[in-house]
């Protein structure tokens, strides 16, 4: 089965984009102080030979996807080869159909061969999560271009009258669930009238100062803030994300509380916990919670949900998470590479899914009308998304529905590096009410409204096709 409007890859142009931090920003044990960005433009044909290009964009982020032992530099330099590899494949690709289909495919079927192709004989493979970071930015230049060459929102064409196969082509139910997938496609699965508005939540990084008393003598004397209280009082936030160690339980549990504490202080509503991974016992969380929950009731009150504590490898380290699911609501994010992970996810007693467009535009959408059909509940959440990054990323918090707003803190981390995007976009790289504001995105594709965005990207690193 085929379709007019299908489309294949024909070329690729890729950029790396260099990133300093303003503030240092904490993954697991390692603290990161760079970022490269890679960026990519994909190039597209319908079968008549009408061409359109898309652009997709993720911040290489080397110690959330790869966290080991390694050099940062050593494994940095991995991914940007693998992206390089990625661009002449996907130029490669001769596949048509709808982004979802190619995307699916790619994914499924080149994406695998090329990880192992390019771990052999490496003392260290990459991981599964770093392949999907470096392919998403051409899957997701795939999404805009399709809609581009049709002239159509990118959203409006998850259905039937553009896509050939139904989501029973892509993913299979649960088998002790009564969900059907026949004949249904992505759009069933979204909200109905998208917020134009969500609210913003904050990242409380492992070595933010929280008050005077935190403070190095090392910040940065610019124009944005440094303790909390002055972020959440020129934000106007409402929703603090509070990254824990996983591996000092008195250290988290006296981090949860100084937090909670000055977000009362503020009038912040909501809180959320993420372990990142470094937790191996689910006893770990549950003595915090319960510990809270009997000395700091109103803090356990605010605490929306609890992300991530367990090994995000979930076929290697099957932990039953129902003890601490039975307290709080319990969010797979890294181990959410797709819609099979959050179906094991489920069986081993995860609530929630956190979706990120940087495990691909495609495997995001799949995931969550699993999990929604599946009764789980829905965040979206950021890898410090900037620049045209953040565009998709907000979108699909927007259409999917979370449980509160979307995670997005580019703008603590290095909001320099949106200056262009943020004088088209101001509502989307900056935090105003509490809010990031989607009013600004228009026209086909994602919305980029790339053509009045003045950035110079300089040559590609790469370009292959055409």
């Amino acid at each position: 089965m085929s379709l007019p409007t299908d489309i294949r890859p024909v070329s690729t142009e890729l950029y790396f984009l260099p990133v300093n931090t303003r503030m240092p920003l904490k993954f697991g044990g390692e603290t990161v102080t760079f970022v490269t960005c890679a960026r990519c433009r994909v190039k597209v044909q319908d079968r008549e030979g009408n061409q359109a290009e898309g652009w997709g964009e993720t911040p290489l982020s080397v110690t959330w996807v790869w966290p080991s032992p390694l050099g940062y530099e050593e494994r940095h330099e991995v991914l940007k080869a693998f992206c390089n590899k990625l661009a002449q494949a996907w130029a490669d690709f001769e596949v048509y159909g709808h982004p979802m289909e190619v995307g699916d495919d790619f994914n499924s079927q080149q994406l695998p061969q090329l990880l192992e192709e390019h771990n052999a004989g490496r003392e260290e493979s990459m991981p599964w999560l770093a392949a999907l970071v470096c392919n998403s930015l051409f899957d997701i230049a795939l999404h805009d271009a399709y809609g581009n060459l049709h002239n159509k929102d990118i959203y409006e064409t998850y259905n039937g009258n553009w896509m050939n196969r139904s989501l029973e082509r892509f993913m299979e139910p649960a088998a002790d669930a009564t969900v059907d997938f026949s004949g249904k496609f992505p759009e069933e699965f979204f909200v109905t009238d998208a917020p134009s508005q969500l609210p913003a939540w904050h990242l409380v990084g492992g070595v933010d100062p929280l008050d005077e008393s935190e403070l190095s003598g090392n910040e940065p004397e610019d124009e944005y803030p440094v303790l909390l209280a002055d972020w959440i009082q020129t934000d106007g936030l409402k929703c603090l994300k509070i990254k824990l160690r996983g591996n000092d339980s008195q250290w988290d549990y006296e981090r949860v509380v100084k937090v909670g504490n000055i977000a009362v202080e503020q009038g912040v509503d909501w809180l959320t916990a993420d372990f990142n991974c470094t937790v191996t016992e689910p006893d770990y969380v549950n003595e915090i919670l319960d510990r809270l929950c009997l000395k700091h009731p109103r803090l356990y009150g605010m605490l929306l949900y609890v992300e991530q504590p367990f090994p995000y490898e979930l076929e290697k380290d099957r932990i039953d998470t129902r003890s601490c699911s039975a307290r709080k609501p319990l969010f797979l994010d890294e181990s959410a590479h797709d819609w099979q992970h959050v179906r094991l996810g489920r069986e081993l007693g995860w609530t929630g899914v956190a979706l990120k467009t940087c495990k691909t535009q495609t495997g995001a959408i799949l995931s969550a009308c699993w999990a929604k059909a599946h009764g789980m509940t829905l965040m979206v959440q950021d890898l410090t998304n900037p620049m045209l990054a953040q565009v998709p990323h907000v979108r699909l918090a927007s259409k999917v529905g979370t449980i509160m707003g979307v995670e997005t803190n580019a703008m603590q981390f290095y909001p320099a590096a949106s200056e262009a995007e943020a004088k088209v976009h101001p509502g989307l790289h900056s935090r105003r009410s509490g809010v990031v504001d989607l009013a600004t995105i228009a026209g086909s594709g994602f919305g980029y409204r790339l053509e009045e965005i003045q950035r110079d990207l300089g040559e590609p690193v790469v370009s292959f096709g055409d």
